[in-house]
């Protein structure tokens, strides 16, 4: 391949794989609030309904297999879960609660929520929440709901739609202002690397 046809990167899309192939540590998990770490660094929130793919969409994002847990029981995430990216750490990712899962007794739902809402609400550090939409059922109420939450709190938001090899082609182009990704086929990970760069930098 000559020079010419050498494909050019963004500096941040370079500096995002230098990060995310370098330090990924887990920092903590917190079911309440007066267990977050403090906010030294800022921080982008990963959002989604159970069972979205939001284990496996993280995984791919720092390139490692298990660094999110990934489990055949839906909403078995019931914390914020947080991980250092860098060393010293530049940002963190967190990993919040999944949601709409109906099989979950209703205690626990409304315990959910609450956690969610007071992160959202009074997190200073938290730059952008990326809220995860399976592409193959789309926007649901549940969604719906959880955009009015972060718009209420005055957060930044944007979809990422999930597993978006199982849909044709054809219904992608479609769409658009979204992140499209696939975990399976790591299609629109570097998009979404970028993404959280840009993020981070503002």
């Amino acid at each position: 391949m000559t020079d010419e046809a050498q494909p050019i990167i963004h500096p941040l899309l370079q500096e995002a794989n230098r990060l995310f192939s370098g330090s990924v540590t887990f920092l903590k998990s917190a079911p309440s609030l007066e267990f977050l770490p403090p906010p030294t660094v800022p921080e982008i929130a990963f959002a989604g309904r159970s069972n979205v793919g939001k284990s496996s969409l993280l995984n791919a994002l720092v390139g490692r297999r298990a660094i999110a847990r990934t489990s055949v029981t839906p909403g078995r995430t019931q914390e914020l879960i947080f991980f250092d990216i860098g060393d010293p750490p530049r940002f963190r990712v967190v990993d919040m609660p999944g949601y709409g899962f109906a099989k979950a007794p209703k205690d626990v739902v409304k315990k959910w929520r609450f956690l969610i809402n007071d992160y959202l609400r009074g997190r200073a550090a938290l730059k952008r929440t990326l809220v995860l939409i399976d592409s193959r059922h789309g926007v649901k109420p549940v969604d719906l709901d959880v955009m009015k939450m972060l718009d209420e709190a005055a957060v930044s938001y944007r979809l990422v739609l999930t597993k978006a090899d199982k849909i044709k082609a054809s219904e992608l182009e479609r769409i658009a202002d979204v992140i499209i990704t696939s975990s399976e086929k790591r299609m629109g990970i570097d998009d979404l690397r970028g993404f959280v760069m840009d993020s981070i930098s503002e």
